[in-house]
């Protein structure tokens, strides 16, 4: 650790009767940050969402700390006990199992317990799975100008589920949602579905930060016959759906595809083939690999005709 690293966290401000809401990696243990491992090095306790996988993380930053498990179904009353030893002037941090608290995990109502006693509650930021995918969200939140909904686990079934699902067909907004590797392909299929005849692009990211993380840019026209292929649909799910487009906003975008297109063709057929092509232009999600390749055949042809002019002339 820098010296500078070292004398900032020095001075970090650490007031008594505190609770410290921090943020922890979402699979990689590396994303830790600095500053979470020193609050958690030097608060009076840890509560957790899960006493034997928050162990885990403090076996590896070497800290030892006493723990309260504090969870969806207890969060109500252990809200007020970690209330009691905050009141005490103890300093206390939360995390959930991975990522920030209070975003699809408990949280908020340990906060607004605190706030509400006129307690501080100060924000460890970290890692988040919806930042994460939204880094390389690429052309799924272009169009919205990086604008997103965020929509959290979807509903399993019913009502909720059939409004969450046409607030992501209908939005301008890209819809950013987890979903478990159980129902995955459903949630796929059924999106696929509905969106087949647009041209929508959705981001499938799959176990994200950890050692077999894929990112597939998928779209959804071609959705049902992407999920056909043999794609590993197991871990944790952060999906991107690109909102709704108008007429206007289709035509005006394809043709700016069309021209930035042939301009990144141009430049990388100079060291790539047509099939190389389309897969670096399919994995950035500009096109589908299909079009990409279609696209990079009809310059080539075209450049070949010049050629042949050319010499003819």
């Amino acid at each position: 650790m820098s010296q500078l690293i070292t004398e900032s966290l020095r001075t970090q401000d650490l007031p008594d009767s505190c609770l410290y809401i921090v943020s922890t990696p979402i699979g990689n243990m590396a994303d830790i940050t600095f500053r979470a491992a020193y609050v958690l090095q030097h608060v009076d306790g840890i509560a957790c969402e899960d006493t034997r996988h928050t162990l885990h993380l403090l076996n590896y930053l070497g800290i030892q700390k006493p723990l309260m498990a504090i969870h969806d179904h207890n969060e109500v009353v252990a809200s007020q006990k970690l209330l009691g030893l905050i009141s005490l002037g103890q300093r206390w941090a939360y995390v959930s199992d991975a990522g920030t608290p209070g975003i699809s995990d408990p949280g908020a109502k340990l906060v607004n317990t605190l706030i509400q006693a006129g307690k501080r509650v100060i924000p460890i930021p970290g890692v988040s799975a919806i930042s994460t995918a939204l880094s390389v969200s690429g052309i799924t939140t272009i169009h919205s100008e990086g604008r997103f909904q965020f929509l959290g686990f979807l509903p399993t079934k019913g009502r909720d589920r059939k409004a969450l699902l046409q607030k992501i067909y209908t939005s301008s907004l890209a819809s950013v949602f987890f979903e478990s590797p159980q129902r995955i392909k459903e949630t796929l299929t059924e999106i696929g579905s509905a969106l087949k005849d647009e041209t929508r692009t959705i981001l499938v990211g799959r176990e994200l930060t950890k050692k077999f993380e894929t990112l597939h840019y998928v779209l959804s026209s071609q959705m049902l016959n992407w999920l056909e292929d043999e794609h590993i649909l197991k871990g944790e799910f952060c999906i991107i759906v690109e909102g709704f487009r108008t007429s206007s906003d289709l035509s005006q975008d394809s043709q700016e595809v069309t021209v930035n297109s042939h301009h990144l063709i141009n430049l990388l057929s100079q060291h790539l083939g047509s099939k190389q092509i389309a897969e670096v232009l399919s994995q950035s999600g500009v096109l589908s690999k299909n079009q990409a390749y279609q696209l990079a055949l009809e310059l080539k042809n075209s450049d070949a005709k010049k050629d042949s002019q050319t010499l003819e002339d």
